[in-house]
Order: C-alpha cells, then sequence, then structure tokens
C-alpha cells in the first residue's frame, strides 16, 4: 500500500499540475461552440498544455493492443461515453452535449480531469443528466478521509445517480493516478464486491469520474476501438476531478479555486 502515498512533494507538483490544467481546460471550454470540429478543439488543447510546461498524457497513450491514442484531448459527443477521438470531420452541433477529458505531466507528476458542456440549448433531459453527474462527484467526495472505504464514494455516486432515474457505467472506472495516468487502485461509481474491504489512507491520489448514462448503463465499443458509446444510443454524460486524500477528507486538485 505504501506504493500508493504520495510524498508532499509529489502532492505538490501535483497540486500545480492539476491548477494549470484546469486553466488549458477553461481556455477550451470557452472554445466550445456550434461549428467548431473536435479536432480544433483538440489542437488548442495540446497547444495550451504545452505552453503551460506540461506534455499531454493522453498522446500516443495506447493499452489493450489499441492503436495508439492519437489526440491529446478525449471529446465524446451525445451517446459517445468516453475516449471519443477528435477528427476534423466531428463538427459540433446546438443542443450536444460534449464530453471533455485532458490530462498532462507536469514535473514528472500526472493530473487528470473532465468536464461535460452543453452545447448552446440541450434538451432537458441533457440538462438534468449534466446537473446530476457533476452533483453525483460532489456528494462522491464528500465521502472521502482516512479510513473511509472506497465503497462509501461509490455508494454515494449511485443512490443519487439512480433517485434521479439515469445509471451508472460498470464497465468503465476511475483509478488512482500521479506517477502514471493509471495506477491502482480502480475506484468504480457503484457499490463493487471487490472494492468492499479497501479503505483510504492519506496521502492517496485519485481520478474520481463518474460517469452516467440516461438510459441502460450497458456501453459497447465503436469500431475505432477507443470510443464508448452507451448500448441504447441515449445520452450520456461524465465529470472528473484529481483528489488527495488530505488528513480530514479530500482536496481537489483539478480545479482553480
Amino acid at each position: 500500500m505504501a506504493s500508493l502515498i504520495k510524498t508532499e512533494d509529489e502532492i505538490a507538483r501535483m497540486r500545480e499540475s492539476g491548477k494549470r490544467l484546469a486553466r488549458v481546460l477553461e481556455t477550451v471550454i470557452a472554445s466550445v461552440r456550434p461549428g467548431v470540429t473536435t479536432l480544433e478543439l483538440d489542437t488548442l488543447a495540446e497547444k495550451l498544455i504545452r505552453e503551460s510546461g506540461g506534455i499531454p498524457v493522453f498522446k500516443g497513450y495506447g493499452a489493450g493492443g489499441n492503436v495508439p491514442f492519437p489526440g491529446s484531448l478525449c471529446t465524446s459527443l451525445n451517446n459517445e461515453v468516453v475516449h471519443g477521438i477528435p477528427s476534423d470531420t466531428r463538427v459540433v452541433q446546438e443542443g450536444d452535449l460534449l464530453k471533455l477529458d485532458i490530462g498532462m505531466r507536469f514535473e514528472g507528476m500526472v493530473t487528470d480531469m473532465a468536464r461535460t458542456v452543453a452545447v448552446g440549448v440541450v434538451s432537458p433531459e441533457a440538462e438534468k443528466l449534466l446537473s446530476v453527474t457533476k452533483e453525483g462527484l460532489e456528494r462522491g467526495i464528500t465521502m472521502l478521509r482516512p479510513g473511509a472505504r472506497i465503497n462509501e464514494y461509490a455508494e454515494a455516486v449511485q443512490t443519487f445517480v439512480e433517485q434521479n432515474g439515469f445509471s451508472v457505467v460498470r464497465d468503465l472506472v476511475g483509478h488512482g493516478v500521479g506517477h502514471e495516468l493509471h495506477e491502482e487502485p480502480q475506484v468504480p461509481n457503484y457499490v463493487s464486491r471487490s472494492m468492499r474491504n479497501f479503505i483510504l489512507e492519506k496521502g492517496m491520489t485519485l481520478a474520481l469520474e463518474p460517469m452516467v448514462n440516461a438510459g441502460t448503463f450497458s456501453v459497447d465499443v465503436a469500431s475505432d476501438d477507443w470510443t464508448f458509446i452507451t448500448s441504447d444510443d441515449r445520452l450520456s454524460a461524465h465529470f472528473e476531478d484529481t483528489i488527495v486524500i488530505t488528513q480530514d477528507g479530500a482536496e481537489v486538485l483539478t480545479r482553480i479555486a
């Protein structure tokens, strides 16, 4: 378990990384509008990451036999849950629900975050889905502290989401983060038997990321071998923050203030 604990110096570097990454994503979100391509957003994200002194950790990432991910930003539209590949043929439209997932290595340490953006006027269902997913993450974060179990976080997220008529994706989960993009432990957003005894400790750094679907929690993988889509083609939303377990609770590292 000691390998999961970050030193004060490592946490300080992640804190700075998180602030810089949050500023990058804030600028990218400000550029979202009908008519922009997802590749244009990706190009901007990479430029801003490098100008901030970081390295885009998604670019070239490959796992499970996939071809390396070509972008610095995951851009997932509407029924796409996560890992959407930026493209000059994917044009953002009024009414879209766009998920932007971004990661950066800064001074050797990695932070990871995601936001869902409503493009112009969206449907009432899309508005509610976005709001519930964001609030689900906030409720989960309040459960984090030394001595807590990961399932306490998961129960808070899952209960709130399901009370609002939506479902939590099961095939994709949050994760440890810091030295690498994906570290132990896995952090499900639903109550998991396998994680029932995992206890959090001060100094652990986690990427928490509820992925919430309007319909079924089931997902499929698109023909590009990267993009996850909802099995029923209904909407999905995604919010993510990197946090560190502190003495009294949790500090969110990927926010400007």
